[in-house]
């Protein structure tokens, strides 16, 4: 919290526990998305779902800015998915709570259509996030170099740049957040930081 402050940051994403724990002490300074949902690093992404933990009430509680799901777009569990997701949705709309929804494709289906960083995975789960009715859509930054098994319009040579432009093309009126990834030095974090924000992104988060 107080490195974010001190940086300066838009806000924080943090879990229930965390919240209740700490985020008294800085309510006023620094707005709060909590995660509604959250899994280990245990189990495999063959079937990758994230259990609900927290509530939009929970987040009311707290006075949090906004809430965070997890949507594993492609996953063969994603009926459950859905299903917790359009909860929260019905809920974050009664209560007036803007809803980031972390759109991140897994599964074997994906795994064989370029992985889940290439341009049409991340396309696609940007796409899925707005229809089903998110505010602000988080993805991973596209790597249009990842073509195995891609569909048609995917297999041509894209630019970085315009990847991340047609997923926020893709995310039409749902803003989008992208995701600093894997660790990389100051220069790659810049200029990834300033690809998404010419593609007209609402920033990044890193993390």
């Amino acid at each position: 919290m107080k490195l974010a402050i001190a940086g300066e940051f838009n806000g924080v994403a943090i879990q229930i526990g965390l919240a209740e724990k700490f985020f008294w002490d800085y309510a006023g300074e620094i707005p709060l998305i909590l995660k509604l949902n959250g899994k280990t690093d245990i189990p495999s992404d063959a079937a990758a779902l994230s259990p609900v933990h927290a509530s939009v009430a929970d987040a009311v509680r707290l006075g949090a800015d906004a809430v965070g799901y997890t949507l594993y777009v492609g996953s063969p569990a994603q009926e459950a998915d859905f299903a917790q997701y359009r909860q929260i949705r019905t809920d974050a709309e009664r209560f007036g709570m803007p809803l980031v929804v972390w759109a991140y494709p897994r599964g074997e289906a994906i795994e064989a259509k370029g992985g889940k960083d290439s341009f049409y995975a991340v396309d696609y789960a940007a796409r899925v996030a707005s229809e089903l009715g998110a505010d602000v859509v988080k993805v991973n930054f596209p790597h249009p170099d990842k073509r195995a098994g891609v569909k048609a319009p995917y297999e041509q040579t894209f630019s970085p740049q315009q990847a991340i432009d047609g997923v926020v093309r893709s995310a039409n009126r749902t803003l989008v957040l992208v995701s600093g990834g894997e660790r990389a030095g100051d220069d790659a974090m810049y200029r990834k930081a300033e690809q998404a924000m010419d593609a007209g992104g609402l920033g990044c988060i890193f993390g």
